[in-house]
């Protein structure tokens, strides 16, 4: 399962160098080859300890973790829906991904210059969410004006499809993403507008670049006589809570300067730097990336090899199987089921067994979040 994250921002934000930062990380070319696709694409591990603790108990050859693909979407730039700043091309890469990764500055820093001349972060989303807002009205005007000869003709789809771009086209108007209304929409509603690649529609998780050697927003004193918290941070934050908006903050330049050295040697860099541990960096924005997609972890383990697999939360023991082959889909008989923890604990596959712990289970099980399986087609 191949899902991609579009990292998106005004220019000089910090996107490249958060993407220089993450593709670091890249896994090797000879497990994934399709992570050169495009030098603006690159395939990240999910971090994730439980893959390594199981490799270590079946003394594995070879271990593949989970991945999520990053893409670097050059800057957009106000009027981008009109086509000022190739404004059609990077909306157009924008709709080929998945979900989106939205970079905000927060650092004040005058040798980096910001595209409006000043630092106003909550500006910058609002920028960023007119133009998308703007191409994704477009799109919905379109296909709704033709939609009317569908209707007549007694197609349901298109009286469904209808009703959808509708709601949409109301929160569209009210300057909103699409996204706010996902909730109120049917499953076959969402279905029909995903063929319509909606901007707006996709989840997004918001970067806040911050910048060792430079001031940033979020650092300012506490407030106290004749002091202030920078109310432009707190703009940001209330806007992020009222839209139950998830957000992660990085030095996107630290990380990308630290990323070869060892883990001790990264956490004593940033304590030099003063980077403290609320600081969450790459590890927890790969998480939260991969959590935004709707996705989850299951592991296969032996001596061959030890692997992480993807597939959507809530997916049905076939249908997390057609991640590793199709045929484990259509030809499903029954797998084998344990808890990565309790396989640990168990010290051994036999000892798992004398315990009861490995059970199997049919074609209806709902596959959970680190679940070791052995499908039986």
């Amino acid at each position: 399962m191949s899902l991609s994250i579009g990292i998106v921002g005004l220019p000089n934000v910090g996107k490249s160098t958060l993407f220089n930062a993450l593709t670091k990380k890249q896994v090797e070319a000879a497990n994934y080859p399709f992570c050169t696709i495009d030098p603006s694409v690159g395939v990240v591990p999910v971090p994730d300890e439980r893959l390594y603790k199981l490799a270590e108990f079946s003394k594995t050859q070879k271990t593949l973790p989970a991945v999520v693909e990053f893409t670097d979407i050059a800057g957009l730039v106000k009027g981008a829906a009109d086509g000022e700043g190739l404004g059609n091309k990077f909306l157009a890469n924008i709709r080929e991904v998945d979900a989106i990764c939205h970079v905000v500055r927060i650092f004040e820093d005058p040798r980096v210059i910001h595209v409006h001349g000043k630092i106003e972060p909550l500006n910058d989303i609002e920028v960023i969410n007119y133009e998308l807002i703007m191409a994704d009205s477009e799109t919905v005007t379109n296909r709704l004006s033709k939609l009317g000869s569908e209707i007549k003709r007694g197609d349901k789809e298109a009286v469904k499809l209808n009703e959808a771009l509708i709601k949409i086209e109301k929160v569209l108007s009210e300057g909103k993403l699409a996204n706010t209304i996902s909730n109120s929409l049917s499953d076959d509603e969402k279905e029909l507008v995903k063929g319509l690649h909606l901007l707006t529609m996709k989840p997004v998780l918001y970067i806040l670049n911050k910048k060792s050697g430079s001031q940033n927003l979020d650092e300012n004193p506490k407030p106290s006589v004749g002091q202030q918290e920078d109310k432009r941070y707190e703009d940001l934050l209330n806007y992020f809570k009222a839209n139950s908006n998830i957000f992660v903050k990085v030095d996107a330049q630290t990380e990308q300067e630290i990323n070869d050295l060892s883990a001790e040697d990264k956490l004593e860099m940033k304590k030099d730097l003063g980077i403290g541990i609320e600081d969450e960096g790459l590890d927890i924005l790969i998480k939260k990336g991969y959590e935004l997609l709707g996705l989850m972890t299951f592991f296969t383990t032996g001596e061959k090899e030890t692997r992480a697999w993807t597939t959507p939360i809530g997916s049905s023991a076939p249908e997390a199987g057609s991640a590793i082959h199709t045929d484990f889909k259509e030809k499903f008989i029954r797998a084998t089921v344990i808890e990565w923890n309790k396989l640990l604990e168990a010290g051994s596959n036999a000892g798992a067994r004398e315990k009861g712990w490995i059970r199997t289970e049919g074609k209806e099980y709902v596959v959970k979040d680190g679940d070791v399986i052995e499908f039986l087609v």
